[in-house]
């Protein structure tokens, strides 16, 4: 059983870089565990997406008297919004089922070991274990899991991870989120939008912290406004589950506080599934829960490589992906460039949605340079005010000497939409006086990014 190429998972890194070697020529095999498509198309990405649609219409019902709209005895469906999210996830992974024989990769459904020689032992449902062989390189791409605290171990129960709060058998009265990651911040937005009680705890001063502190407050202001309780500064210290519910002990700047609901929500991150797939048998070297590559993905070990979440990058599908194709045309012979992380667009898809590329203000105060900033709130475009949606604002970051966008914030309907063409003027290394050059179409939500550049250079009209 020989081929070119074994990948060693089948998310969106590890199917993407299938897809592509076949392209290139090679004979390609894929192992997978559980489900083509992997924790993004099954547990995470796709099928969040559908459940915050689903969240997303039942708040324009909710509200559509303010666009002139009467409905009555609209109501949440917690059990078919659950539904319509797992068929979204089982019709896109069959989807992915597709492709593999469109490109004519073979599927091998298994628990994967990595061995010497670059070998892969397979390990089928009924026990039967199958060895092949990859002459010119085994790809690991084995995904990540939610991390646990040592103080907030889940049960699957009471204390949940993403995967359970996709698939509750009842809409909780009341929920804690801790962590406000983005994983932390979509499920708050989802669950309170159909009507649970919700707090979020946030260990650091700001809720999404990675993201530029004026989002991250106008985030919080927009959360607060919906009902949302968010408390910053704030830990976790234990969970009480011995009653019907959960006492949630908090500790914050004022003592120590309780909360009771229904269930917990751990989503303070995610840990790299790198155990027991042979990595020691191998020699592979890791630091820090991560495999260690070089800049094409190349372990230590010639002819082992590693893409995605197993690795210390941006934990990003899109990443991954990207990470996978440089990987594969390398080993083709190709000659591509290592991937540019300075320049990997981020997203949540709250509501209000998050995007962002490229430094925070912060981190360009830090680094020395002279900066323009121009903000332009949706409240002065006349597209948010049509829609109704006038929350939030794009921000944008400009080397004042040489006019680099060094960084774009935004936060506002459809922002995650908007956040490629700063990616793409990024990477073309357009100046800011270019970018108040380009005519962007009237009506529309992008116009704040001409206008967020204009107002870096005074020459904003809008405002």
């Amino acid at each position: 059983m020989n081929y070119d190429i074994i990948v060693l998972g089948s998310g969106p890194g590890g199917y993407v870089t299938a897809i592509r070697a076949s392209q290139l020529g090679m004979k390609t095999a894929i192992v997978e565990r559980e489900s083509l498509g992997g924790i993004c198309l099954n547990w995470g990405c796709i099928p969040t997406k559908a459940l915050l649609k689903s969240a997303n219409v039942f708040e324009y019902l909710s509200h559509a008297s303010d666009y002139g709209i009467t409905v009555s005895g609209a109501k949440a469906d917690f059990s078919a919004m659950i539904d319509r999210s797992r068929g979204v996830a089982n019709g896109m992974s069959a989807g992915i089922q597709f492709l593999m024989k469109k490109n004519k990769i073979d599927v091998i459904m298994g628990n994967g070991v990595i061995k010497a020689g670059k070998k892969v032992a397979v390990t089928a449902e009924d026990g039967t274990v199958t060895e092949y062989t990859a002459s010119k390189g085994v790809i690991i791409s084995t995904g990540a899991r939610s991390r646990e605290l040592p103080n907030l171990p889940q049960d699957g129960e009471k204390i949940i991870g993403y995967r359970q709060a996709m698939t509750l058998p009842t809409q909780p009265k009341k929920m804690v989120v801790v962590g406000s990651g983005a994983i932390g911040v979509e499920f708050a937005y989802f669950y309170n939008a159909i009507g649970t009680e919700v707090t979020i705890v946030e260990y650091l001063p700001n809720i999404v912290p990675i993201e530029d502190e004026e989002v991250s407050k106008q985030l919080e202001k927009s959360f607060k406004k919906s009902g949302i309780h968010v408390m910053t500064g704030a830990s976790v210290e234990s969970v009480d589950t011995k009653g019907k519910g959960c006492v949630v002990s908090i500790k914050t700047a004022k003592g120590e506080e309780k909360i009771e609901c229904d269930v917990v929500l751990s989503a303070v991150g995610i840990t790299a599934n790198i155990e027991g797939i042979g990595l020691e048998d191998v020699g592979i070297v890791t630091d820090k829960g991560r495999i260690l590559v070089n800049d094409f993905y190349q372990t230590n070990i010639p002819g082992y490589y590693a893409i995605g979440d197993v690795i210390p990058t941006p934990a990003l599908a899109h990443v991954a992906s990207a990470e996978g194709i440089i990987c594969v045309e390398k080993l083709a012979g190709h000659h591509p460039q290592p991937l540019d992380y300075g320049n990997i667009p981020g997203c949540t898809y709250s509501s209000p949605e998050v995007a962002s590329v490229g430094m925070t203000e912060k981190a360009a105060k830090e680094s020395g340079k002279e900066i323009k900033i121009g903000k332009f709130p949706f409240s002065a475009s006349g597209k948010a005010s049509a829609a109704g949606a006038k929350d939030g604002f794009v921000k944008l970051i400009f080397d004042a000497k040489y006019g680099e966008l060094l960084g774009a914030h935004m936060i506002g309907a459809n922002v995650t939409e908007m956040i490629a063409e700063i990616v793409a003027i990024r990477k073309l290394e357009t100046t800011g006086e270019e970018l108040i050059k380009t005519v962007h179409p009237h009506p529309t939500m992008s116009e704040a990014i001409m206008e967020a550049a204009a107002a870096a250079y005074g020459e904003v009209i809008h405002l």
